[in-house]
This record gives structure tokens, sequence and C-alpha cells, in this order.
């Protein structure tokens, strides 16, 4: 069987989940190359995947012959630049949420791959969950009615690093937390966002205020689709009490949801009355079998030449409601997309 062997841009935590997927969960997958501008990362990611061959500079790792594919999972203002340095190589793209920083990006991104022949698939793992892609399938067969509402929240225990501060160099937490959000309400909805109405506060970070005015680290967005839907998403970061990441879909004649603060099946008490369950430390938990299949699906797409389930399009319309949002918390308004 032929192998797709693939490079990993980027060996942060994302990065690594897909790469030690592609070391030997994908079937038609191989990880062959690791590259990070600090070089001893990629040395030690190489290590770790128990590959020889590691770049510390992106353009040399696409100048590689032997390298099918890349996994794109740097900082979101890079995406764009290897993307289509990649494409133009004829390199298989798999690019990590969010896509790139605007919409103009995005279009370079998806002309590059089009016009090289190669695949660009987006990084939204919650399409691959099992819990939402059987309340796909509900919603399809009609099980709750008519979607009325789609409600997704995302909220992180990890203090923002400094660059996302930044809301010039990260898009604020619409982009870095409720990217996943946005692309589950779309998907869910079945139709294209209409307006937004968003509101951004920073609560948990206020020694950072003065220096960064324009930071939110807790954000809601109320919006309309074409198709009359309502959705509702909310973000935070620096929850601390643990990573929790819900969905609910209201419809005529029913409702579905999905997830829950709980990471184990467990409960105890003990003499004080109290009783106690763990809750969901980290997305690489609660996701783990999600970014797994969509590896495999990524490389599927490669080796039968079939299109992506997560493509640019999803990635450019999730970048275009970012920019929206943060346009409405700025302006205090709605914004007609």
């Amino acid at each position: 069987m032929k192998k797709v062997k693939v490079c990993l841009i980027g060996s942060g935590r994302a990065g690594m989940i897909h790469a030690r997927n592609m070391a030997g969960s994908v079937p038609g997958g191989e990880i062959y190359a690791a590259c990070d501008p600090d070089v001893k990362a990629a040395k030690a990611a190489a290590e770790e995947l128990g590959i020889d061959t590691y770049y510390q500079d992106y353009k040399e790792a696409i100048g590689d012959e032997s390298i099918d594919a890349v996994i794109i999972a740097c900082p979101t203002k890079y995406h764009r630049e290897i993307a289509v340095a990649a494409a133009n190589a004829g390199k298989h793209i798999f690019c990590e949420k969010p896509m790139a920083m605007n919409e103009e990006e995005c279009d370079e991104m998806i002309k590059a791959a089009k016009s090289n022949n190669v695949k660009l698939q987006i990084g939204f793992m919650r399409r691959f969950d099992d819990s939402f892609r059987e309340a796909k399938k509900m919603i399809e067969e009609g099980e709750i009615g008519d979607v009325v509402l789609v409600k997704s929240h995302t909220r992180g225990p990890s203090k923002p690093r400094e660059w996302m501060y930044d809301i010039e160099k990260s898009n604020g937490p619409l982009a870095e937390v409720c990217s996943h959000d946005i692309d589950t309400v779309r998907w869910f909805a079945g139709s294209e966002l209409k307006s937004v109405y968003a509101l951004g506060g920073n609560f948990r970070n206020k020694e950072i205020a003065e220096q960064y005015p324009d930071f939110y680290d807790n954000v809601i967005v109320n919006a309309e689709f074409e198709n009359g839907v309502h959705a509702s998403i909310e973000g935070a970061q620096y929850v601390q009490y643990g990573y929790d990441a819900r969905v609910e879909i209201l419809g005529t004649k029913g409702v579905i949801c999905i997830g829950d603060m709980h990471e184990k099946k467990i409960t105890s008490a003990n003499e004080s009355h109290q009783l106690k369950r763990p809750s969901m430390h980290s997305w690489t938990h609660l996701f783990k079998d999600a970014y797994l299949l969509e590896d495999r699906s990524f490389i599927e797409a490669i080796l039968n030449d079939s299109e992506v389930e997560c493509s640019g399009y999803d990635g450019k319309m999730a970048v275009k409601i970012v920019k929206a949002g943060n346009e409405s918390i700025v302006q205090k308004k709605i914004v007609m997309l």
C-alpha cells in the first residue's frame, strides 16, 4: 500500500497529536519529518516520533521531494504563507484552525490548492467526534423536527499566551477558542450566518488591560442564519475549573445535548457530605478520537482522490464570522454578513 509521507510544521500540542497519529495509527499515512523554527523543538519532536528527518526552515521541508503532505500547526499568522508555498510545491495540506488571519488569505490558500490540484483540509475535528456525527444524523432524519437554535460554548482553563493578547496578531478568543464553535453552529444549522452581535470583556486577565485594551477573555455572540435558525456562541479563556465544551441543538419537536463537564464516570462522597467528580482537564483528552478520525480522513482523501470533509471554504467562513464578531464587539452593533 502506498504511504503518504507527511511533514509536521509546528511541533506544539495540536501538531504533535497529528504527528503521533501519523506515526502508526493512520493507515496509508507516515510521519516522515518535523519542522519548527526552534531547531531544538524540531529535533525533540523527531526523536519522540522515531524519525530521522527534521528541519528548522519550512522552505527546506517543502523542498524535500520525499514529502507528500504537510500538517500546518504553527501560529495563524504564518498559515497562508506556508500553505501557498506547500501547494505550489505539490504538497497536500492539512491546516489547523483558525485557517488564516482574514478572508483574503483564505482565498489565496484555496486558489493555490485548487490550481496545484492538492487537497486542503481544515482542522475542525469536532465534525469527526462520534457524538457530533450522531447529532448531525439525528437532525437530518428529523428526530427533533426543524432546527430552531444551535448553542455552542468552549471554555479553556489555561492562561492566554502573550501573543494572544494582541488582537491584531491572534484575532482574539473568537478565533483561538471559538473557531470550533463557529464551525459547529454552521454545520448543524446547514446555512450561512446573516448577522451577528457580539459582546466581549476582559475579566480574568486585568493586569494586561492597559497594554492590550482591546483584549477580551470572555465573549458572547448571538446570530441569525440565512435560513432563519438562531445561534448562540460563547467562549472563555482562563476559567481554571477545567476544559468545558458543550452544544445544545433545539428543534421544534425536541432537543439534542452534546458533552458534559466530566472527564470520568466516577463520583465520590466523604464524611463532609460533599460529592466529587473530576472535571475535564484538556481538549486533548476530550477529542482524542476525533483527531485520529480527521487524520485518517485526510489521508483517505489523498489516496482516493476524494473531497475532504472540512474544506477551505469551511475555514474561510469561520474566519469571516470571527472578523464580523470582532467588529461587533468594537462597534457595539449588529454586523450584517
